[in-house]
């Protein structure tokens, strides 16, 4: 099950569209055969997969001062996350040709 709160949507809701949301909360799950209960077991199986790079490769890369702190923000894991930002600007071929 995904806990969201209002501060985790769009601030542009208008308040019926909040309220909405807010109602939605309140209601039970509804556990089926196409979204049962999950186990712990079944939860324990849930892992992120980077279909682009399967292997991962450790370097030394210089920051500067605003990339180290813009990525550390993000808290615990900030390396994967600065990783995926790197992978995501190499598919953009106008980012590269802007960085080279």
């Amino acid at each position: 099950m995904v806990k969201m709160t209002l501060h985790d949507v769009n601030s542009d809701l208008t308040d019926e569209e909040k309220k909405e949301l807010d109602a939605a909360g309140r209601m039970p799950a509804v556990f089926d055969e196409d979204s049962p209960r999950m186990t712990s077991e079944m939860l324990a199986e849930f892992k992120r997969v980077n279909h682009k790079s399967r292997t991962k490769q450790t370097a030394s890369i210089r920051l500067s001062d605003k990339a180290q702190k813009f990525s550390q923000q993000y808290g615990k894991g900030y390396t994967s996350f600065f990783s995926r930002l790197i992978d995501a600007a190499l598919d953009d071929e106008t980012m590269v040709k802007k960085c080279l």
